[in-house]
């Protein structure tokens, strides 16, 4: 399967912002955005930085959702043939879809800090939903499921540290935690104001339309 293995701090700065890949670093005065700024990556960064607009802002954003996310751009294309065919808001439709993914699930929970850590979890079957073991990071998770770290997993010194600092990072209302138990219930599908305000999805919209 294709996947992204080089430095994932050049994306953030690519992108000109931080999108939270490298997980507690990104909160660290460590983070290469706070030690390089927002140039954007490679030796001449700096001279090819320039003002974009009409496609050219539309491929940004574009970019910038899927390496939020972590996915690649079939899978993102085809996220958004799926979001065009539902009732309602295209671009809406299209972020809900990417809130829902297992991976993302888990991390938003606080038992990662990062959706390429979350992965990785799901990956190696360390997630239940509802009970049930689901090593799918696309899984989509439905409003009444409850996502939680397996037994033998809870004693992992990296998702106890993640945990233990998910307040700080912030949850989502839709997700609600039990207490000190690993687990979380998805009390209602996510709602536009709990994804980032940052995100401009209509402009992926006009950018698949032509």
């Amino acid at each position: 399967m294709a996947r992204y293995r080089d430095a994932v701090c050049r994306l953030c700065r690519r992108e000109g912002g931080k999108l939270f890949l490298k997980g507690d670093r990104c909160y660290k005065p460590s983070c290469s955005i706070e030690k390089r700024g927002t140039n954007p990556p490679g030796q001449h960064g700096a001279a090819r930085r320039k003002m974009i607009q009409g496609y050219g802002e539309q491929l940004r954003e574009k970019q910038k959702v899927k390496r939020i996310y972590f996915i690649l751009e079939k899978q993102f294309r085809n996220y958004f043939e799926k979001a065009r065919r539902q009732k309602g808001v295209t671009g809406e439709n299209l972020l809900f879809m990417l809130e829902r993914r297992l991976d993302n699930v888990v991390y938003r929970s606080g038992f990662s800090t990062s959706r390429r850590q979350a992965r990785q979890l799901v990956n190696h079957g360390h997630i239940s939903v509802n009970g049930r073991k689901v090593n799918i990071p696309s899984f989509q998770v439905k409003a009444g499921d409850v996502v939680a770290v397996k037994d033998k997993t809870t004693k992992n010194a990296h998702v106890d540290a993640a945990w233990s600092t998910a307040v700080g990072r912030g949850r989502p209302s839709w997700l609600n935690a039990f207490g000190k138990e690993l687990s979380v219930t998805v009390s209602s599908l996510p709602k536009r104001e709990d994804i980032d305000a940052n995100i401009n999805e209509q402009l992926i919209v006009e950018l698949y339309s032509k």
